[in-house]
């Protein structure tokens, strides 16, 4: 989601409202050691999800395989996280969320090893779907942990810190992975993520309470009850819109290296300053996105993917040219980095009711987008090149546009006759 990961982490930052307002206990001594232990889990995360995305040309080379197949690892992660989020609740209702947590962590640092020794595509794949189900059990649970770990009034600090890991992930992970891939070769850049990842879990292990399960939990009926969210049109909409946004995104994103490589053919330094860029442009979006969005949250739901589509498409002719390219590509990192902003502030105004259900729906939808935009990127790119797969990116970030403008006038008409 970030994938992206844009993704996940903004459900619990926007959940801090219904947090605080539902937490009934202001004595809670913070835990603020295993906060920043999960933020620490947040960064291995994030970098674990994405890593792929840099090193996609000499895994391929590697294992022996294309590299869309390389691609697929994304694809694979994110359908296991999907498939666990839906499943998560219903195993933390009866098990002590400190062991639950751990034992994700300890998943993360196998998955990995388990990539980082692969001899085969199977275990490549092996390996990225344990980071798939990390992905998907650990953001289920972090609202409800810093629920747990700090007073109510703390919350909000406590989510804004899970969330520092995220940013500072998504902004060093492509470029490091492709700078240590230079020096270590691309297993030795998973490989600098298992001791990342221990280290968290021995961090955890220490300054993470015992965290028994509630007495009472909905944690049976929760997929039930963010499904029923879809019978509202506004909402199917919107998260119709959303996904087409995500799958367009990823359907290019994914394969930025190899286009890098063999069309700008630039060299791993100028690689990787081009992946640093992207990120850090990606921090300047969601600092400006806040402000953007006071002046028309359709307005600017709509207005990114057509941005973002005028830029795919524009990729296409500019290929040979690295210094139009670089520019287009940070452009891109800014507008596709707020975006998820905006859809998470949409979740929040669309369903005041039921922030916590549709942010949950919206992972499930962003993590099933994210797999099916890097699978089809990469089957369009093994089968005829790079401009098949950015016009597909480009047509469906225009679908999500258009779906979009539809949502908003569906909340309109919702509006109206409530």
């Amino acid at each position: 989601m970030n994938p992206a990961t844009p993704s996940t982490p903004s459900t619990d930052a926007l959940s801090a409202h219904h947090v605080i307002a539902t937490a009934s206990r202001t004595d809670v001594q913070p835990a603020w050691g295993a906060v920043y232990a999960m933020s620490l889990c947040v960064f291995a995360l994030i970098a674990s999800e994405f890593m792929p995305v840099s090193l996609l040309t000499p895994m391929a080379a590697d294992l022996q395989i294309t590299e869309g197949m390389a691609g697929q690892g994304i694809a694979i992660s994110g359908a296991f996280a999907v498939l666990t989020s839906l499943c998560v609740a219903s195993v933390a209702a009866h098990m002590n969320r400190k062991t639950l947590l751990l034992g994700l962590t300890a998943l993360m640092a196998l998955s990995g090893a388990v990539v980082a020794l692969a001899s085969s595509f199977f275990l490549y794949m092996v390996g990225r779907a344990f980071i798939g189900v990390v992905i998907g059990g650990f953001w289920s649970l972090s609202a409800a942990t810093a629920m747990r770990l700090v007073p109510a009034h703390q919350v909000p600090r406590a989510l804004a810190i899970f969330n520092g890991g995220n940013a500072l992930a998504t902004v060093i992970a492509a470029p490091l992975g492709s700078h240590l891939a230079s020096v270590a070769g691309w297993r030795g850049a998973f490989f600098c993520l298992v001791p990342v990842a221990a280290v968290a879990l021995a961090w955890l292990w220490v300054s993470l309470p015992d965290l028994p399960p509630p007495a009472a939990t909905a944690g049976t009926t929760h997929s039930a009850s963010a499904l029923q969210l879809l019978k509202r049109r506004p909402v199917a909409w919107g998260m119709a819109a959303c996904s087409a946004f995500f799958m367009g995104q990823f359907a290019l994103f994914t394969y930025v290296r190899p286009f890098l490589e063999t069309i700008t053919h630039l060299n791993v330094s100028t690689l990787s300053l081009t992946l640093l860029a992207i990120g850090l442009s990606g921090v300047v979006g969601t600092a400006l996105i806040g402000k953007v969005l006071q002046r028309g949250l359709y307005r600017t739901l709509t207005a990114i993917p057509v941005l973002m589509a005028l830029i795919a498409l524009a990729l296409i002719p500019a290929g040979p040219f690295a210094a139009f390219v670089m520019g287009l590509l940070a452009l891109w990192g800014l507008l596709a980095t707020a975006a998820p902003v905006g859809w998470w502030s949409w979740v929040a105004s669309a369903m005041p009711d039921s922030a916590e259900a549709g942010g949950g729906l919206m992972v499930a939808v962003v993590q099933l987008a994210i797999a099916l935009g890097s699978t089809l990127g990469g089957l369009l790119f093994d089968a005829s090149g790079y401009r098949s797969t950015f016009l597909a990116s480009a047509l469906m970030l225009l679908l999500a546009a258009a779906l979009a403008a539809i949502c908003a006038g569906a909340q309109d008409t919702s509006s109206a006759s409530a």
